[in-house]
């Protein structure tokens, strides 16, 4: 059963929830793991490699710069790209790329929403812009049952997110699937854990979700079924992670 620091840590980011119509502030670029939740199943993914072995991944993946390049692990064998349309717009398209022997071979360009006001590279909470970076893909949750991914998955009912977006529109069912994106936050954990290695200032919660029609308060928000599939894709032997950022930023 649940403990009860969990059960207040969990009752606070809901509160949050309700206020940010997202998963809250950001957490941090490949930061180290940590254990997972009790009521979690599946296997902690383990902590990433050391600085020093973090090289550019042979190959080149379309519309990435030699610095984006550099920051993803060399161990990686997906990456979800999500590029937006503009430093200021809340509109992108996300693409899951597989490395294979013969280079890096892409999935379909689904349509996505990202922050109100867009994207930023130094990230603070009620920003109003998602975090340019390379973060890892460790832990999934939702409201409703896991829908076969091999993250390790967290069904609680602290994924619920009433009101309404920037647009009116309701935000309902938003977090019935999410996977955490390691920014300013403790990989290995359910994406309802609230600490914050940067501070709270630098926000946090920051997740793929279901996308409610609208732009975000700095998660990524994708159809229900893009999303899905992209969960059940995600495999952590292949050490997944996102690459988000406007077009700009994405190609230094």
């Amino acid at each position: 059963m649940i403990n009860s620091a969990h059960r207040v840590r969990a009752a606070i980011l809901a509160a949050s929830l309700l206020l940010a119509g997202c998963g809250g502030a950001p957490a941090e670029r490949l930061g180290p793991g940590a254990g997972g939740s009790p009521e979690r199943h599946g296997e902690a993914t383990p902590a990433p490699a050391p600085a020093a072995s973090r090289t550019a991944a042979p190959g080149r993946l379309p519309g990435l710069g030699p610095r984006t390049l550099a920051a993803i692990p060399s161990r990686t064998r997906q990456a979800v790209v999500v590029t937006g349309r503009g430093k200021d717009s809340s509109r992108s398209t996300v693409v899951l790329y597989e490395r294979t022997e013969a280079g890096w071979e892409a999935g379909p360009s689904r349509p996505a929403h990202n922050a109100l006001k867009g994207w930023t590279d130094h990230h603070r909470a009620g920003d109003l812009r998602s975090p340019i970076g390379v973060f890892t893909l460790t832990d999934a949750g939702g409201l409703l049952p896991d829908p076969g991914t091999r993250l390790p998955y967290d069904r609680s009912g602290a994924f619920t997110s009433p009101g309404t977006g920037f647009e009116g529109e309701p935000l309902a069912g938003s977090f019935d699937y999410v996977v955490a994106v390691n920014y300013n936050r403790r990989p290995g954990t359910t994406p309802l854990d609230w600490t914050r290695p940067l501070g709270a200032g630098r926000g946090g919660g920051i997740w793929l979700h279901v996308d409610h029609g609208g732009p975000t308060h700095g998660c990524v928000g994708l159809r229900e079924g893009d999303l899905v599939e992209l969960m059940r894709a995600l495999d952590p032997a292949r050490h997944p992670v996102v690459v988000m950022g406007d077009a700009a930023s994405l190609a230094h």
